[in-house]
């Protein structure tokens, strides 16, 4: 079962805070997310895993007359979270996603307190039948 892990961190000042950490609280937090990422991928479990860039860089596009590309500004400033990075892991059942989940929100953050950031978790549907 494949599932998407999507890491939701909280807004600071138009960005994730996150870069105004003492610079070891920040290596140590990077190098948590190596790990993690080493041991689901050593575990046949990482399919993939990015980081985002912040809100300041978001954009929202529709199809706007004639199809043409409107862009905005985005996400929506009243957002208190926004989506910093995601995982899609490929594991035996939900329980284990949520296991997963449950770590990567545990990351490190200031002076090493573990973040409890909200880890968003939603199965990978497969396509639909052919007959569809």
């Amino acid at each position: 079962m494949k599932f998407m892990l999507m890491m939701h961190a909280p807004r600071g000042e138009g960005d994730w805070a996150v870069f105004n950490w003492p610079s070891e609280d920040l290596k140590a937090h990077i190098n948590f997310m190596k790990r993690f990422n080493k041991e689901l991928r050593d575990a046949g479990e990482l399919v993939a895993a990015e980081g985002l860039a912040g809100p300041a860089q978001v954009r929202v596009v529709r199809a706007g007359k004639g199809g043409a590309p409107e862009v905005t500004d985005g996400p929506f400033p009243e957002a208190k979270e926004f989506l910093a990075g995601y995982w899609i892991i490929d594991c035996e059942s939900p329980k284990r996603a949520y296991e997963i989940a449950a770590r990567a929100s545990a990351a490190p953050g200031p002076g090493g307190a573990p973040l409890n950031m909200s880890i968003e978790v939603r199965e990978v549907m497969s396509a639909p039948p052919v007959e569809v």
